[in-house]
C-alpha cells in the first residue's frame, strides 16, 4: 500500500505523523520550504527550517522514528500528477487552494484512485474530511488565502488531522470510506 500525502502543511504534516505506523509506504509532495511562520501549526522543528516541506517531513520520520518515506518537492500540475499518483493506493489531499484540488481530483477519478480531502475554514471555525465523490472546493476569497498560518486555529488543526488520520486508518484496515464534519464542539460523521 503506497499512500500520498499531496500539501503537508498544517493538516498534511499533523495527519501524516499521525499515520506514520501503518503498514503503507507514506509518500509526501509540496513544493514549498519550512519559515519560522511554519513551526507554529505544522510538525515541522526548527532543525528543518529553509529545507523543503515534503523532505523536511520525511527526514524527521525517519530521524525520529526510524519510518522511511517517499518526498517529491514539487508543485503539483496537471503535466506531474500522473506521475506522482502513480502506484499510490491512496491519495490524501492537504492542499490550502481549488485549483491545486481540482488537478489532483481530476487524475484521481482518471485513475480510480480513492482520494480523501481535508480542509479547514478561513476562521478557523470548522474543518472536514470528506472522500472526492462527495466534495467540491470552495473557490478562495483571495489566490493564495492563508488558513493555517499562526498558532490561534491549534485546536482546529488538532482535531481535524486526528479525524483525517483516523479516517486513513480506517480506509487501510478495513477499506471504510466516512465523511467527518469537524468543529471545536464536535466531530461528527456525515456518511
Amino acid at each position: 500500500m503506497r499512500i500520498v500525502f499531496l500539501g503537508v502543511g498544517a493538516l498534511g504534516s499533523t495527519a501524516a505523523m499521525w499515520c506514520r505506523e501503518l503498514s503503507a509506504t507514506l509518500a509526501f509532495v509540496d513544493f514549498d520550504k519550512v519559515e519560522s511562520k511554519n513551526l507554529k501549526a505544522q510538525a515541522f522543528v526548527k532543525q528543518s527550517l529553509g529545507k523543503n516541506k515534503a523532505e523536511a517531513l520525511k527526514a524527521q520520520l525517519l530521524n525520529f522514528y526510524g519510518i522511511k518515506a517517499e518526498a517529491f518537492g514539487v508543485r503539483v500540475t496537471s503535466e506531474n500528477v500522473a506521475q506522482l499518483l502513480k502506484d499510490a493506493t491512496l491519495a490524501v489531499d492537504c492542499f490550502d487552494n481549488a485549483e491545486s484540488r481540482k488537478v489532483v481530483s481530476t487524475q484521481a477519478r482518471e485513475q480510480g484512485l480513492p482520494l480523501v480531502h481535508a480542509a479547514i475554514s478561513g476562521d478557523g471555525t470548522f474543518g472536514l474530511v470528506r472522500w472526492d465523490e462527495r466534495f467540491t472546493p470552495d473557490a478562495e476569497d483571495a489566490a493564495g488565502q492563508a488558513t493555517c498560518e499562526g498558532g490561534e486555529h491549534l485546536p482546529m488543526i488538532g482535531l481535524l488531522s486526528a479525524t483525517l488520520a483516523r479516517t486513513i486508518q480506517d480506509f487501510v484496515e478495513k477499506q471504510q470510506r466516512r465523511d467527518s464534519m469537524v468543529s471545536l464542539a464536535s466531530v461528527t460523521v456525515t456518511s
